[in-house]
């Protein structure tokens, strides 16, 4: 594995009004596998923070079978429901979700859930934002334009959902070596998804922390 320089930028935000160190019940949303859902959920599996609803926007998506096998609830939702509708607001609800967790989930997320979580739906992009974000831009996309760019580095951005895509606060960015002229899509996507497994569980634990 190539060198990896951790660039994490902390940076202060709002105080939620209830402590979600003590209540903390994050719900996953997961468009594919879930392979990153699958390992928050098991990092927090000992912890008072607990992934409690993984949430679909695919009926056939992966992610709901490995939900199954550890015991988490899921729920299916639409494109519509997610961006636009308040129906998932009120499941959230009635679940007491506190934070929204997107990992490999494709769709947009609407007014309506960023109004009920603010400042509580974060995510993962495997670039270094602002390079390589917005729409139609995820999984080989984002490998195959860094590539093509000659760039020698890449890595992830963990950050604030807001109405724009990939366009949120910061909270973390690390970095990885790229190799132009050897590496592949396929190759790069294997060196980013080793740092998202590392660091997305962290990161979303020291935001709950530090937002206690």
């Amino acid at each position: 594995m190539a060198h990896t320089d951790d660039k994490c930028k902390r940076k202060g935000v709002a105080s939620f009004p209830i402590s979600l160190r003590r209540e903390a019940r994050i719900a996953i949303f997961a468009s594919g596998n879930g392979t990153n859902a699958g390992n928050i959920a098991k990092y927090f599996a000992t912890k008072p923070i607990k992934v409690s609803l993984i949430v679909a926007d695919n009926p056939s998506a992966g992610v709901l079978e490995r939900a199954n096998k550890l015991g988490i609830e899921t729920l299916i939702a639409t494109r519509s429901d997610i961006a636009e509708g308040n129906s998932l607001v009120n499941e959230l609800s009635k679940r007491g979700i506190t934070l929204v967790v997107l990992a490999g989930f494709l769709g947009k997320v609407g007014t309506p859930l960023l109004t009920a979580f603010p400042k509580r739906v974060l995510n993962i992009h495997p670039a270094l934002l602002p390079k390589y974000g917005g729409k139609g831009m995820y999984g080989e996309h984002v490998h195959e334009a860094v590539i093509a760019h000659n760039e020698c580095i890449s890595g992830i951005t963990i950050h604030i959902v807001d109405e724009q895509y990939d366009h949120g606060e910061t909270l973390c960015q690390v970095c990885c070596q790229v190799f132009p002229n050897n590496d592949s899509p396929e190759t790069l996507a294997e060196r980013i998804h080793r740092l998202e497994y590392i660091y997305y569980p962290v990161v979303i634990e020291d935001y709950i922390e530090r937002t206690h």
